[in-house]
């Protein structure tokens, strides 16, 4: 089974430029994870027989979201977090936008695991989400992934907006501190691994050098400046089905290129 995950900044962008279809064509992902579509499913178009599609589109118009396409229909489907779960947490922001009502996270259920898509919000470059992110998303969304585990293992994908470690961009040191590399993002994906979830990239790379997001100016993508921000983390009991993971840094058509796990039937 392989399961592909893509930020794919505008669905209807790359749909419009071809490089989605040429991507399902060449790939077809048994499911395949979207985040920021930047919009909702009536908007849209997209060919696609024997998949079955659930959207998870924001309330404010072109901004976030994400979907979830499989082939196989899942047995439940939740879009965001469950009412009574997310009264534990606080998700409005210093403008007191409600991160709630982002679209950020879908959850589809199947016989052997949950797949959960996320698009974790950016700190800002003034890193004003930072304590929104820090108190109460990133420990929200671990505490729901352990929630689900407790039914069956979870698998969680998505673009996490963090660089794990400084093998994970090409650039630390001028870097330390700011969006996406603060010790207060880090240290919430830390947290995922001493609970257990395995980083399926590292089960089978190590190194610098492999990257899922460029900036769009200076080049940076054909010199390989980017960030690895982009994961497939499993619960532990998955992770010897865990086959391959990778980065498709060829597939264009986005600032992000996809990246994807192989499980074992």
């Amino acid at each position: 089974m392989k399961i592909y995950s893509w930020n794919v900044n505008g669905i209807r962008a790359v749909l419009k430029k071809g490089t989605f279809q040429s991507f399902m064509e060449a790939h077809k992902p048994d499911i395949l994870c979207l985040q920021e579509t930047k919009a909702e499913r009536g908007q849209i178009e997209i060919d696609l027989p024997g998949y079955h599609e659930y959207w998870n589109s924001a309330v404010k118009k072109g901004y976030s979201g994400t979907a979830i396409f499989a082939r196989k229909e899942p047995l439940s489907v939740i879009n965001g977090f469950p009412k009574e779960f997310a009264k534990r947490f606080k998700f409005a922001d210093e403008l007191k936008r409600d991160a709630a009502e982002e679209g950020r996270v879908i959850t589809a259920e199947f016989e052997k695991f949950y797949v959960v898509t996320v698009y974790t919000p950016n700190a800002k470059d003034d890193l004003s989400r930072l304590p929104l992110r820090h108190k109460h998303w990133d420990p929200a969304f671990l505490a729901y992934c352990q929630q689900l585990e407790k039914k069956k293992p979870v698998v969680f994908c998505g673009d996490l907006n963090v660089a794990h470690t400084e093998l994970d961009l090409a650039n630390p040191k001028p870097n330390r501190g700011k969006k996406g590399f603060t010790e207060e993002e880090r240290e919430g994906f830390q947290n995922f691994l001493d609970a257990g979830f395995v980083d399926t990239f590292r089960k089978f790379t190590q190194g610098n050098g492999h990257y899922t997001w460029w900036s769009v100016f200076s080049g940076a993508r054909a010199r390989n400046v980017g960030w690895r921000i982009d994961y497939f983390l499993v619960s532990g009991a998955l992770s010897k089905s865990v086959k391959a993971a990778e980065i498709h840094s060829d597939v264009m058509g986005s600032d992000h290129c996809p990246v994807s796990i192989t499980l074992a039937k």
